[in-house]
């Protein structure tokens, strides 16, 4: 059973903390699979912000020894990371686990060393100050969240609600990760590059319109797309269009429709022996070629990897 372990520190807010519980801690039955066990850590009582006080049942060291390690913000962006935490990181990593920030706990990974040479993610607010502390990261201020391998980080609050999903989905597949997004009421995808901060629609109307394209176009994959062809469902012109998209989504008509292509495939690949070729044309792509090259920068690994990996962890 793969453990997953999350810090609770005095002053903290109990929001990021319940993201990662929902996800990793209630258990599914309706999945009928080996769903994960979560530690709540914290280095003795904790006040949660609002006044409540928190007694875990474990310690640094249990957070230390999990398979995956959440660090789900800092008490003070300003203010040096305590010490048995850094250590407890630190730990963690040379022992080979999955490190896991939400919002302001990048601080603590960077105040560990553990993002140096790295790409990372934190909340808009306080992208400037993590660059200037550690000017060995790459701080990307403008995503939802970065995964980079044994180490992943996101933005705001929010955004750990995606990246949450996302671990999800790359441990069990997109099945499961559907189904607990489902379970929580959420997307169940957002590309981690889209962008943090999405402007308000200048007209509702617009926005209902843009939306309507999208749920078209998510039920019709399979067909040739273009932004002129949404944009005529949405009666806009086709720059008005990519500029209401832009505004409501972060992201460009394009740039979405790939992304929704690939995440629709993998249920395809993880259930299914149908051919690659097959697969391509079902989810709207024009050839393998281009199915195969959207794929592997996608999910940095290639269908028929992806298939083969995924049967193996089944």
């Amino acid at each position: 059973m793969h453990t997953v372990s999350v810090l609770a520190y005095d002053g903290m807010s109990p929001f990021e903390l319940g993201i990662v519980t929902e996800v990793f801690g209630l258990h599914r039955p309706e999945l009928d699979i080996d769903w994960y066990r979560l530690l709540i850590c914290a280095d003795g009582p904790v006040r949660v912000v609002g006044g409540a006080m928190m007694h875990a049942e474990n310690d640094l060291a249990a957070l230390a020894a999990a398979d995956t390690v959440i660090i789900p913000g800092v008490a003070d962006v300003r203010a040096p990371v305590p010490a048995p935490v850094v250590a407890a990181l630190r730990s963690a990593h040379t022992r080979g686990a999955r490190l896991v920030s939400i919002c302001s706990g990048a601080f603590a990974l960077a105040a560990a060393g553990l993002l140096e040479g790295r790409r990372a993610a934190t909340h808009w607010r306080y992208a400037p100050l993590l660059a200037e502390r550690h000017p060995g990261v790459e701080v990307d201020a403008d995503v939802l969240y970065v995964d980079d391998g044994d180490i992943l980080t996101s933005a705001g609050s929010a955004a750990g609600i995606d990246l949450c999903v996302h671990l999800v989905r790359t441990d069990h597949g997109a099945t499961v990760a559907n189904a607990v997004a489902r379970r929580l009421v959420v997307a169940p995808h957002r590309e981690g590059g889209q962008a943090q901060f999405i402007e308000a629609p200048v007209q509702a109307v617009s926005a209902d319109a843009v939306a309507d394209s999208m749920t078209w176009a998510l039920a019709n994959l399979a067909e040739p797309i273009t932004v002129e062809s949404l944009a005529r469902r949405s009666h806009l012109s086709p720059r008005t269009y990519l500029r209401r998209f832009k505004q409501t989504t972060g992201t460009s008509p394009i740039r979405w429709l790939i992304t929704q292509r690939v995440q629709a495939s993998l249920a395809l690949l993880e259930t299914g022996t149908h051919p690659i070729p097959a697969i391509a044309a079902a989810v709207g792509f024009e050839s393998p070629v281009t199915y195969r090259h959207h794929f592997t920068r996608a999910m940095r690994t290639s269908p028929s990897a992806y298939r083969r990996a995924f049967q193996e962890r089944r």
